[in-house]
């Protein structure tokens, strides 16, 4: 694991995987945390994501973006094992997820909703996919930050 990271470049390189068509916004996520502050990460993570995008598997629901940062969020502080000594790691990994939620609801039109934030656009029109490269950015920053602040992670300016 890295000792410090850059913000500003972890929202660029997951828009750039973005809109250069390398990844959707949940794996360019899942790639973009792997990079940059978790190389020890299997790339399978990033194939776990692959369901999500455009609100999962298409069906415009919760934010793709936002999926695979709670992909990131878990991936750091679940759980691996049942059992009551194993709770408080999902607990925590819950409230975390429940703060980068509530970041993004903040921020866009308060709802996680992929139909409400593409409603007006036709899918994949320069529109569409300028937001969702932005959600994407945003996302990837702010999973980051969160994982800094948690694992004592310096932050580098740009």
């Amino acid at each position: 694991m890295v000792k410090q990271i850059n913000l500003d470049k972890i929202k660029h390189d997951a828009e750039k995987l973005y809109l250069e068509g390398e990844f959707y916004c949940s794996e360019a996520i899942v790639k973009t945390i792997k990079d940059h502050i978790a190389n020890e990460m299997p790339d399978v993570f990033i194939a776990g994501a692959s369901g999500f995008p455009v609100g999962v598997g298409g069906s415009q629901c919760m934010c793709g973006a936002v999926s695979g940062a709670v992909m990131c969020l878990g991936y750091f502080f679940g759980r691996t094992k049942a059992g009551n000594e194993e709770i408080a790691k999902s607990q925590k990994t819950m409230n975390l997820s429940n703060e980068l939620q509530d970041s993004f609801r903040k921020r866009h039109k308060g709802v996680l909703c992929c139909h409400i934030h593409v409603k007006n656009f036709l899918l994949a029109s320069p529109e569409h996919i300028k937001q969702c490269a932005e959600f994407t950015g945003e996302m990837a920053k702010k999973t980051a930050e969160i994982i800094a602040r948690e694992l004592n992670i310096g932050i580098k300016n740009s």
